[in-house]
């Protein structure tokens, strides 16, 4: 091995060939081959399912037999939260399950069916769904209005919180009533979600709900305040999944390690943890007699949760082909998706459940401020493919409208159009696409012994002469392909897209693999902004 200016030149062992590696960007890792370039393999691209999209016309309604039956792999999972269950269960009420999702929330269960919601059930009425298939979200106004925690809607009231009440008797032994106004309270009370699934265990009741997602949304706090807010968190979900069934997983929308809010900037890759997961709890000046508990005292929110939640709602601008989206400042969707989960999963190892969401989320950017703009079909398609790629657990799949009515008239309130019924859902149906193009073809290379490459994913742009490891925001602010590649054995899957190429634009790219002995090199040929998925056998 020789020193050369600002590089190495590194023989490729086993090759007969040597390349240029830089020194002088690690992060970027140039690596510029010396000699002629190896023998290439072909992908296999992967089939497309022909369909017909609901057209724009058609409100209110959208088809999950786009696509035939497929499952996902047993180490994913995806929670149905979205809107128009009600449209397929009269005819087939598992339909949802064969279309790519493994769980479905509380909300968009069949009542009687798969939970019971009419007073006592029947003696010996057990749910059509396993565990595994359930799961609850709960909202602000679960602490706010059914136990009157006004903490859940303003985080400033952290100090005056109530952790547990005392629960000895009075003087003649009569036992003190019940403070619902308490956390323990509203996290304790969660046991009896067995209740609806008849499936309590003997002797006493824990939830048995699958998944339990906390959205309560009241994460900042003040400095001086910051201290009671890590102390209630880390009780609140300590206390949760002390009254849950061993196989239930808690997490939160928020904390979030990191949060890059679309925008997935250089500075993201250089975050620490944010501190309402990070900080562990401690006594303050009440906090004892407010039933802080000892042996909290060490612990953190995000030593007891279960998985994160890092990911981003869509703004329209990400939606936008009309302007540019690559500076560093630029929101540009699939640099977002990718650079979250890149930046959380290098902050902790826990397993990561995105949020996702179709249609753009509100907020104060151009034509964001109602949620009305649908998610084009290769965004649409794209979240269901590229995401996976980076070896993320699961997905909330969520929708702010639940039942729909085909073809309603628009509602009177204009403020209200395009937010419901009236809304284009053939976005659900692209969605779709994409994992059933990855799943039904691909769920073997998904057993757990797969390697993700992620920013590690060697790719040239000047036909095999240089290659470069690109993080999301370096492939964003060059305006380059995006590759990414999951290895398992001698298998490699790789997915492609040039972001918001124009419908007549080509993009060449090549990938390689040359690690454990394999020497594989490829060539992707890209149109406008198509998802290339292919798949290939290594040779070594």
């Amino acid at each position: 091995m020789k020193l050369v200016a600002l590089g190495l030149l590194v023989s490729l062992a086993g090759t007969g060939y040597w390349y240029w590696q830089s020194t002088d960007a690690p992060s970027v890792a140039a690596v510029q081959l010396q000699g002629p370039l190896p023998a290439q393999t072909s992908l296999v691209p992967t089939p497309r399912s022909r369909f017909t999209p609901t057209p724009r016309s058609r409100k209110g309604y959208y088809s999950l037999d786009v696509v035939g039956d497929f499952t996902l792999p047993a180490t994913k999972t995806i929670t149905f939260c979205g809107a128009g269950r009600n449209l397929h269960v009269q005819k087939d009420r598992t339909k949802i399950f064969r279309r790519g999702f493994s769980a479905v929330d509380q909300s968009r269960m069949v009542s009687n069916v798969e939970i019971w919601k009419d007073g006592f059930p029947a003696n010996g009425w057990k749910s059509a769904l396993q565990p595994s298939q359930r799961s609850v979200i709960l909202y602000q106004g679960y602490f706010r209005d059914a136990f009157g925690l006004s903490w859940a809607q303003n985080s400033e009231k952290a100090g005056e919180t109530i952790y547990r009440a005392p629960s000895s008797g009075n003087a003649a032994g009569a036992a003190r009533p019940i403070n619902r106004n308490t956390l323990y309270q509203a996290c304790a009370e969660l046991s009896g979600g067995c209740f609806g699934f008849g499936d309590c265990p003997p002797g006493g009741m824990k939830s048995t709900y699958g998944f339990i997602f906390l959205d309560i949304e009241n994460d900042g706090a003040n400095m001086t305040n910051r201290q009671e807010q890590a102390n209630l968190y880390a009780y609140m979900i300590k206390t949760i999944k002390e009254n849950v069934s061993p196989k239930t997983q808690v997490g939160s929308i928020a904390p979030v390690l990191h949060n890059s809010v679309g925008y997935s900037k250089a500075e993201d890759y250089k975050a620490t943890p944010d501190w309402l997961w990070a900080m562990t709890a401690q006594h303050t000046a009440t906090s004892r007699q407010r039933g802080m508990p000892n042996d909290l005292v060490g612990k953190s929110f995000g030593d007891y949760a279960d998985f994160q939640m890092p990911g981003t709602y869509y703004a329209y601008p990400d939606f936008d082909y009309s302007i540019r989206h690559n500076g560093d400042n630029s929101r540009h969707w699939l640099a977002s998706l990718l650079g979250e989960q890149e930046v959380n999963m290098k902050l902790s190892p826990k397993k990561r459940i995105a949020w996702q969401w179709l249609f753009n989320t509100q907020s104060e950017l151009p034509n964001s401020s109602k949620a009305e703009h649908a998610a084009p079909p290769v965004v649409a398609e794209g979240m269901g493919i590229f995401y996976w790629f980076t070896g993320a657990y699961g997905v909330l799949f969520w929708d702010d409208h639940q039942d729909l009515v085909p073809d309603s008239p628009p509602p009177a309130d204009p403020s209200q159009k395009g937010l419901g019924n009236d809304r284009n859902y053939a976005c659900y149906e692209h969605y779709v696409h994409g994992l059933w193009r990855l799943f039904k073809h691909h769920s073997d290379l998904f057993n757990g012994r797969e390697t993700y490459l992620n920013e590690s994913t060697e790719c040239s742009y000047d036909g095999g002469q240089t290659w470069y490891k690109y993080n999301a925001n370096q492939l964003k602010v060059r305006d380059l392909p995006v590759v990414r590649a999951i290895v398992n054995g001698n298998q490699v899957l790789i997915a492609a897209t040039k972001a918001y190429a124009q419908p007549n634009q080509t993009s060449r790219v090549m990938m390689r693999y040359v690690q454990n002995g394999f020497k594989f090199y490829t060539t992707i040929t890209l149109k406008g902004d198509e998802i290339y998925l292919g798949r290939a056998t290594m040779n070594r």
